[in-house]
């Protein structure tokens, strides 16, 4: 099933493992069509769960021009370990970043400034992310700030977004979850040509019901989502509920 809701185009797919192989063959194609128009192509990724059956059926397509490709690292856990799994940086390393030949892999550090001009320097074409339990996008926790003069910023992590880290197995208590992070902003997102925003699970039902419902407002972040004029919302059985 597939319909819109404002700007924003939704497809409803069976299983989590449907929705990831659907939502990578419109990536796929949309990055055929950007490689042959373009020398560069910028695109950033995001690390959790919820994107592994997406980043599986993505990187195992033959058709896609990954030496034209700048890849970019969405969000980050401030005080981990380097080697620690639980890091997006490691996530993203061992399913995308080291599984496909980018031109260029660009992962979150320390250095705010630097990684905010690496940005201004590639501006994003495609965006792949999802939404948090809370509504969060990239690690924007309500009340987000639609309208952030900053590209990347430091954020102290809200209850909610941490209880979900449990809540997807990555640790196995809250006080194990940092307390902060660094993340790209939603202007940093938002300016963006596509993005694809991928949603399984039954513990995303009622943060994607938010999305679809809510009058767009900064207290339910990703439904700003639905004013983007190139956003596709990929769902499956277990996390939509009809609107």
């Amino acid at each position: 099933m597939m319909f819109k809701k404002d700007n924003l185009t939704v497809h409803v797919s069976p299983t989590r493992q449907a929705l990831g192989r659907h939502a990578a063959a419109l990536v796929a194609q949309y990055l055929q069509v950007l490689t042959a128009a373009k020398s560069e192509v910028n695109v950033i990724f995001a690390a959790a769960p919820s994107q592994n059956e997406f980043l599986a059926a993505l990187v195992a397509d033959p058709e896609i021009q990954w030496h034209k490709i700048n890849a970019f690292h969405m969000d980050e856990y401030i005080g981990l370990p380097a080697d620690a799994p639980q890091g997006f940086g490691n996530f993203l390393r061992t399913r995308i970043f080291e599984q496909v030949p980018f031109a260029s892999v660009h992962y979150l550090g320390d250095n705010i400034d630097a990684y905010t001009q690496l940005l201004e320097l590639h501006k994003p074409d495609v965006v792949c992310m999802g939404i948090g339990e809370n509504t969060h996008i990239a690690f924007n926790d309500p009340p987000a700030d639609f309208l952030d003069t900053a590209l990347v910023k430091k954020v102290t992590l809200d209850h909610a977004c941490r209880q979900q880290q449990v809540n997807d197995g990555c640790f196995a208590s809250i006080e194990q979850v940092p307390t902060h992070a660094i993340t790209l902003t939603i202007p940093a997102l938002m300016q963006a040509g596509a993005i694809f925003c991928m949603v399984p699970g039954p513990t995303k039902r009622q943060a994607v019901y938010h999305t679809l419902t809510e009058p767009v407002s900064e207290t339910y972040p990703s439904t700003i989502l639905r004013t983007h004029a190139n956003a596709v919302l990929f769902v499956d059985e277990q996390s939509y509920q009809p609107i």
